[in-house]
């Protein structure tokens, strides 16, 4: 399984409530949550994103609270593929159940600009950045991950 899009960057310890704001969280409707994605830090995001394009942030991505809202903002935009330099360990799980593929790597992170080009090999873990040329290495999903993302989260893998 593969992706390949356009990087949008952010920095250090992205919260929950910078992915989607806690006054967006009355409502359940994915649709409607994408709309405020990312909104304190980037206005234009949901206007700017397009389908398979990939989110880069820092250390510690996903932060605060365990809410389900923040992964299933960003894969309802049509991000196809974050990658971060690490990610709070429930926005990690929360990703996975929903289906939206994640990886950590720290060098990719650093390197790889804004706007730039990128493709993601989920089976092998190899990121390219078309842009630059140049290559990462993330640990590839483990096979039922795999299936998990595949399937478009957790519970469709087990239906």
């Amino acid at each position: 399984m593969k992706a390949c899009g356009r990087v949008f960057k952010y920095g250090d310890n992205i919260d929950t409530d910078i992915i989607i704001p806690a006054r967006y969280l009355n409502t359940s409707d994915s649709k409607e949550l994408a709309q405020h994605c990312m909104e304190p830090v980037d206005e234009q995001f949901f206007k700017n994103v397009k389908k398979g394009d990939i989110m880069i942030g820092g250390f510690n991505f996903g932060c605060g609270s365990s809410r389900e809202h923040a992964p299933i903002a960003i894969k309802e935009c049509g991000i196809s593929c974050v990658i971060a330099k690490s990610f709070a360990r429930i926005f990690y799980r929360n990703a996975i159940n929903i289906g939206l593929a994640i990886m950590e790597c720290p060098e990719a992170a650093e390197a790889i600009q804004a706007g730039s080009e990128v493709s993601v090999d989920f089976d092998t873990g190899v990121i390219k950045d078309i842009t630059s040329g140049k290559e990462y290495k993330a640990m590839p999903f483990p096979d039922f991950i795999n299936n998990i993302i595949k399937k478009g989260g957790l519970l469709n893998s087990i239906k």
